[in-house]
């Protein structure tokens, strides 16, 4: 029996999954032939293609795409009511032709070998340590704001653009390039997302397109967080794309950067996930703690408390359960918890390097 070219294209999704999860107990493969082979080509190709274009093309590719799909089932309704396996094996082969892309674009980095490996690092779980850093960390994290205000009860306000600090940014990759030359970013392509108020109640505050290598970032965000999510979504677009990884990541370009203010932003965000870990093993050191800061610092921390707060909504569950489930199903065993999972590799990194 001859099969047609589109139920070969949607029969290929199968090939396609066992393939891509036989790779993944390969990392060294992915590593050499598709992380530092194929995709450096592919995202310099794309940065350089779309880096200049001041808006997102991927939000709009994005958009066209829900849009079309969209009238296409409504105008065809009363057809795909009466041909629901021929629909089927329609949404069979757009899976496939995207989970193809997907990982051929990007998606292959969820296979590659670990940061940690690169950095030669030990992922830090003793929790002595993580206090001891933390409370070092307060120290650094109240001398930056004090520093910037002068006056331990003011937040933190960032005075840049967000242009400006997406300039900075790349600024500090370029220094951060002389530490670490596998990180080197060059043909940038970083923008603000035109689905930010979308992503703020899906509770994001950023993502990388795959499709056409965009780094986007939430322009809702308060400047305090701005440009951490900015090096963090960088980093997605050099490769990694584990969460805790590319959290490391943007912590390391944000705190290496010469600008007082990303230092604090660095230093604050890191403390908000160490503070974060020890609440939920001794909620009595976490007091302690808490008592540390200076008011200013805190009042950062209320502020982006605040502007999450005022987006909830009964659907950031279900976008959250959806976003776990994806990352769980591409080699990060725990989903959206592995954003957290940055502390061990800030005690570890810190260890050998002390703030």
């Amino acid at each position: 029996m001859k099969i047609s070219l589109k139920n070969a294209i949607a029969i290929s999704l199968i090939p396609q999954i066992i393939i891509v999860k036989w790779l993944g107990t390969r990392t060294d493969i992915v590593e050499e032939y598709y992380s530092n082979g194929l995709y450096p080509v592919i995202s310099k190709f794309f940065r350089l293609l779309f880096g200049w274009v001041p808006f997102s093309v991927g939000d709009i590719f994005y958009f066209i795409l829900i849009l079309l799909a969209l009238v296409y089932i409504i105008k065809n309704r009363k057809y795909i009511w009466r041909h629901k396996l021929q629909f089927l094996q329609n949404v069979a082969m757009v899976l496939s032709v995207a989970y193809f892309t997907f990982h051929v674009m990007w998606g292959m980095n969820y296979y590659r070998e670990p940061l940690s490996k690169k950095l030669a690092l030990v992922p830090n779980k003793d929790y002595q340590d993580l206090l001891e850093f933390t409370e070092r960390l307060i120290l650094k994290t109240n001398v930056s704001q004090f520093t910037i205000t002068k006056d331990s009860t003011l937040a933190v306000k960032i005075p840049y653009s967000q242009k400006e600090i997406f300039d900075k940014t790349i600024q500090g990759y370029d220094h951060l390039e002389t530490i670490h030359p596998f990180l080197a970013y060059d043909r940038p392509s970083i923008k603000k997302s035109l689905f930010s108020t979308g992503l703020t109640y899906m509770g994001y505050a950023g993502y990388l397109n795959p499709f056409t290598n965009e780094a986007q970032v939430n322009d809702l965000l308060p400047n305090f967080r701005f440009p951490f999510v900015a090096g963090h979504e960088v980093g997605h677009q050099l490769g990694y794309s584990a969460e805790n990884e590319t959290n490391f990541i943007g912590y390391l370009v944000t705190s290496n950067n010469e600008d007082v203010y990303f230092k604090y932003a660095a230093y604050a965000y890191a403390l908000g996930y160490c503070l974060n870990d020890i609440r939920r093993t001794d909620t009595k050191e976490f007091d302690r703690l808490m008592l540390l800061l200076n008011p200013g610092v805190k009042s950062n921390f209320q502020e982006m408390s605040i502007f999450w707060h005022s987006y909830e909504n009964p659907m950031e569950p279900v976008f959250k359960t959806i976003f776990d489930t994806f990352l769980k199903a591409n080699n990060q065993t725990e989903g959206i918890k592995s954003y957290s999972a940055v502390v061990l590799f800030l005690v570890a990194y810190h260890k050998d390097h002390p703030l």
